[in-house]
């Protein structure tokens, strides 16, 4: 009895896996898309559908298995993927690499279904319709079923620049088990007809299936506690930076109020002196005490933690003779501790007076600061500056070292911890620092 003849739609069922395993990529990487999401539909549904519709008729045409074309295109849907999404390479790689090693796991079960529904199909290098049909709804429960996790968890991971390295052996995974499903599978439809061999078949892709979600599992929780271990001791490093400059900073603030609280002494003895008419000892009190007392501005902030961090760098500033406006209107008592607005500041001030040292053209340091409501504080600083800023992975690098720069690190994560946001400009020469805290 002769079997029946092959429909034209099997390889394209087959193909269609494609839309799951897409929607499952974007799903997971849809806070790094480089379109907006409606766009990417309008572009993605479309091609995709081209894609499976050729390469469908490619295979039913020349008599492939759907393998044939099926490497060649992951390859370039791989290729496009990564150019789709602002993710390092490694990382989008790994999402591409873990979808299809899924996916490949459930193409096992199709087969046994294939087997099972169509015995007669022997020579057919494809599914047939019914099968293609199950591993179609296969992959769609598995991206519902992972629906939580992909829009939680793996976003959270990508979002994560302190486990970095965990990407680049991630990959391993999802490869070891595509290579491990394609050892299993049979080479003709007629293996899985004898003896328990489907029975078998069935128990080997479950366990597969089973064995990728618990190892993929595993190095979701092993990366949250590697992350959860370098934030922390990341937080560690920073709080003892902020430390460290608070203290300066208190150390010079407080030797600017003794000096203010000295300077009224001072004028006793000056207006007994010049009451006496004692012009010599004037002079000569004049000429001891002046070198004690500060040039700092003393009035630029109501708030004297800001006022004398402003006047410290205000009479740096002076000189190195780099003009300073600054437009301070900050109350006594802010919503915001006063060490994370004295350590920004300090930061994105001292990093201004660097660029002015080396700036080429005009050079001036501007600084602004008011409160928003009741718990906002606004900061900018604007400066110019000379030569190239870059920029890696969203984070500007050190112009005096290798490596990312350690007072924007500091800004940020004081902006990031309070629940406000930081955000640098630059171009044209001129470099402007915005950022808010939030009380």
């Amino acid at each position: 009895m002769t079997s029946a003849a092959p429909h034209p739609l099997q390889p394209v069922l087959e193909l269609t896996v494609f839309f799951p395993a897409a929607f499952l990529c974007f799903l997971a990487t849809a806070d790094h898309l480089r379109f907006k999401a409606r766009t990417l539909a309008l572009i993605a549904v479309p091609a995709l559908t081209l894609v499976c519709l050729l390469g469908g008729w490619l295979c039913w045409r020349m008599y492939w298995p759907v393998t044939v074309v099926l490497l060649p295109l992951l390859a370039v849907l791989g290729a496009a993927f990564c150019r789709v999404v602002t993710l390092p390479v490694w990382k989008s790689v790994s999402i591409f690499l873990g979808v299809c090693g899924v996916w490949s796991c459930l193409s096992g079960l199709a087969v046994t279904a294939n087997a099972a529904l169509s015995p007669d199909s022997k020579n057919t290098p494809w599914l047939c319709c019914a099968a293609g049909l199950i591993q179609l709804a296969l992959c769609c429960a598995e991206a519902a079923l992972v629906w939580y996790p992909a829009t939680h968890a793996v976003r959270r991971l990508l979002r994560e620049e302190a486990i970095v390295r965990t990407w680049y052996v991630f990959w391993i995974l999802p490869v070891v088990f595509l290579f491990f499903s394609l050892l299993l599978l049979p080479e003709q439809g007629e293996d899985l007809q004898g003896g328990r061999l489907l029975s078998i078949y069935l128990v080997l892709s479950l366990l597969n299936l089973g064995l990728l979600h618990l190892f993929y599992l595993l190095f979701y929780l092993m990366a949250r506690e590697l992350n959860a271990n370098v934030s922390l001791r990341r937080e560690n490093q920073f709080l003892q930076m902020q430390t460290a400059q608070y203290e300066t900073l208190r150390t010079a603030i407080e030797e600017t109020r003794r000096a203010r609280h000295d300077l009224r002494h001072h004028f006793g003895v000056l207006s007994a002196l010049a009451e006496r008419g004692a012009w010599e000892e004037l002079r000569g009190y004049l000429a001891e005490v002046s070198d004690g007392v500060p040039a700092d501005e003393l009035n630029l902030c109501e708030n004297r933690a800001v006022d004398g961090v402003a006047g410290r760098y205000s009479a740096l500033s002076r000189q190195e003779g780099i003009p300073f406006h600054c437009e301070l209107k900050l109350p006594p008592v802010l919503p915001v501790p006063e060490m994370d607005v004295c350590v920004v500041l300090q930061n994105l001030l001292e990093n201004a007076l660097e660029a002015g040292r080396r700036a080429e053209g005009p050079r001036y340091i501007r600084l602004k600061a008011s409160l928003r409501g009741d718990n906002l504080v606004l900061l900018t600083v604007e400066n110019p500056y000379s030569g190239q800023l870059v920029e890696k992975e969203g984070v500007l690098q050190s112009t005096k070292r290798s490596g990312a720069g350690v007072g924007l690190q500091s800004v940020a994560h004081i902006a990031e911890k309070s629940g406000g946001y930081c955000r640098f400009l630059y171009g044209d020469g001129v470099f402007i620092a915005n950022v808010m805290l939030r009380g």
